[in-house]
C-alpha cells in the first residue's frame, strides 16, 4: 500500500511545486520555415531570435496571452523527430471557427473538426509536417 507523501515528510510545498510547462521544443528541419509559419500562419510572436552555433538559431515563441513558449528548435542527433506527432493540443475557444481561419491561411488540416463526447478537435500539421491538435472542451 503506497505511503502518503505527507506522512513521509515530502507534502508538496507550494513555493516548490511545478507552475507551468515553461517551454516546448518543437523540431524543425528548416527554421526560417518554420518561424514564417508560426508567426504568420498561427500568430505566434516571436520572444527570442539569436544565433545558437553555425548551424542553428534559438528560436523561441509565445502564443499570444498564452505563458508556455515553444522553440523552433532540433537537437543535433534528434532529426528523426521532424515531421512526427508531436503530442501537443493547442487550446481554442471555438474549434469549427480556428479550423476556418486556419485553413483560410493555409494550414493543412488532416480533415474537418470531429465532435466527441469530451468536446471537439481537428488535426493539423506545420510547415515541417509535425502533427498537432487543435480542441476545446465546449462542445
Amino acid at each position: 500500500m503506497p505511503l502518503a507523501l505527507d506522512k513521509l515528510g515530502l507534502a508538496p510545498d507550494s513555493s516548490t511545486m511545478i507552475n507551468h510547462i515553461k517551454l516546448i521544443s518543437i523540431p524543425v528541419r528548416e527554421q526560417a520555415r518554420a518561424l514564417d509559419f508560426y508567426t504568420e500562419k498561427l500568430g505566434f510572436t516571436i520572444i527570442t531570435d539569436q544565433p545558437m552555433d553555425k548551424k542553428q538559431r534559438w528560436i523561441e515563441l509565445r502564443i499570444p496571452k498564452a505563458e508556455t513558449r515553444i522553440s523552433l528548435f532540433t537537437p543535433p542527433g534528434q532529426e528523426d523527430r521532424v515531421g512526427s506527432f508531436t503530442g501537443i493540443s493547442f487550446d481554442c475557444d471555438d474549434v469549427e471557427a480556428t479550423y476556418a481561419e486556419l485553413r483560410a491561411r493555409g494550414v493543412p488540416f488532416e480533415g474537418p473538426p470531429e465532435k466527441q463526447p469530451w468536446g471537439v478537435f481537428a488535426k493539423f500539421k506545420d510547415s515541417e509536417s509535425n502533427s498537432f491538435v487543435l480542441s476545446s472542451s465546449k462542445g
